[in-house]
């Protein structure tokens, strides 16, 4: 039903991806696209367009709340997509879930605090508290056997610490593409409860989940959890809305939520988002679920066909598993080339514009996050220009 076979230009657009790739080699030729920020590459579904057409016959575009409408399609979704029953009054506005968890780690600490975090994570984790002046407490996630998973005696050893007065906590997990299990999720959770350490939970790619795979809502775990739990999602990875500045961070405990509102009304003021967010998030939720259907099966045959080209073709390359995310990582290190180096060879010989992996902390070093949302023809040319670049240097 849907395009997802068609290139958008987006160049003179004002895309921060498109954008950031011009800056890094403005020789690049005419038709590259790039695979990194965590944006999609494809046309918007056409019942988010015709309904904000129809939206705006009728509008005057004032200062605007959100309607009913509006907290009704956000609640409806939870409980129809993650069997999460929330109420309304949950429900905290934020323009983004990267303002959102900025704006909890203020209002759960005091500057000098700790926050834990799980590198290799989201770099915007590392900036909440290096501009909030809190400390950066990295519990570092460990491979075994090929897969990612938590140190527990780490993460317990750092949150006895009662300095140290929340987990930012990414799930599914940006950049590794982990879908947490129940039972560990159940671990962090009981670690962090008897210690006192409260969970900011980014759930913002929770809709994107890979076949036999499921993704569990931190929250919903048990109401002790809960209770200790702030939950940051929004729709924009799920439909590609990021431009709409439009998120819900949703916060059962009463004081909790006091506590982030006070804080989000003295940097801000007011809770009042774009008319335009409001609307495309009552559309996506309640109108699109046919659109995200077709976009997983497009996702998990992208994931097959980069993971098998790479197999094929670069089997220097490791590639990770992708159980949740658009985002897949790949471990680089078996090229033998210095990180730098590397980053040098796929901006200016491959045309090929990733993000790095030593954004994303110390460990990332020597890795690669590709952006499979884009389509399937756009990923296998990047990756023919990988190989070519890589063959003309003799490093494959």
């Amino acid at each position: 039903m849907y395009d997802f076979t068609s290139v958008v230009e987006r160049d003179g657009m004002g895309s921060a991806k498109w954008k950031e790739m011009h800056e890094k080699n403005p020789h690049v030729p005419k038709g590259i696209v790039p695979f990194s920020v965590a944006d999609m590459e494809f046309r918007m579904a056409p019942e988010i367009i015709s309904g904000l057409g129809e939206y705006l016959k009728d509008l005057v575009m004032g200062y605007t709340f959100p309607t009913d409408a509006y907290y009704d399609a956000v609640c409806g979704w939870m409980k129809k997509r993650h069997r999460w029953d929330i109420q309304r009054e949950w429900i905290v506005l934020s323009d983004g879930v990267v303002s959102a968890f900025f704006n909890a780690v203020k209002s759960v600490s005091e500057p000098g605090e700790g926050i834990i975090i799980m590198p290799p994570v989201y770099y915007p984790f590392f900036m909440a508290m290096e501009r909030n002046k809190r400390r950066i407490v990295s519990n570092n996630l460990v491979i075994d056997n090929g897969r990612y998973v938590v140190d527990y005696d780490d993460l317990e050893a750092k949150a006895r610490d009662p300095r140290n007065k929340a987990l930012l906590f990414c799930s599914p997990h940006n950049p590794v593409g982990r879908v947490w299990e129940r039972d560990e999720l159940e671990k962090i959770g009981k670690i962090c409860l008897e210690n006192n350490v409260v969970v900011i939970s980014d759930e913002i790619h929770s809709d994107l989940i890979m076949p036999g795979f499921s993704h569990q809502v931190f929250a919903q775990l048990n109401d002790d959890f809960a209770q200790n739990t702030i939950t940051c999602t929004a729709p924009s990875k799920t439909f590609n809305l990021a431009g709409m500045a439009t998120s819900n961070t949703i916060i059962q405990n009463k004081k909790l939520k006091e506590a982030y509102v006070e804080t989000l009304m003295q940097n801000i003021g007011v809770s009042m988002l774009n008319i335009f967010g409001y609307k495309t998030c009552e559309i996506a939720y309640t109108q699109c679920e046919n659109w995200l259907h077709e976009l997983l099966i497009v996702l998990n045959q992208n994931r097959k066909t980069v993971e098998n080209f790479i197999k094929e073709r670069i089997p220097q390359i490791k590639v990770f598993n992708l159980e949740g995310t658009y985002l897949q990582w790949w471990d680089c290190r078996g090229l033998g080339m210095d990180y730098k180096a590397l980053e040098r060879l796929l901006i200016e010989d491959a045309f090929l514009f990733l993000d790095e992996g030593h954004i994303f902390g110390e460990n990332g070093k020597g890795f690669e996050r590709i952006n499979l949302a884009a389509p399937e023809k756009t990923l296998k040319d990047g990756l023919e220009r990988f190989a070519a670049a890589l063959k003309k240097k003799n490093i494959i």
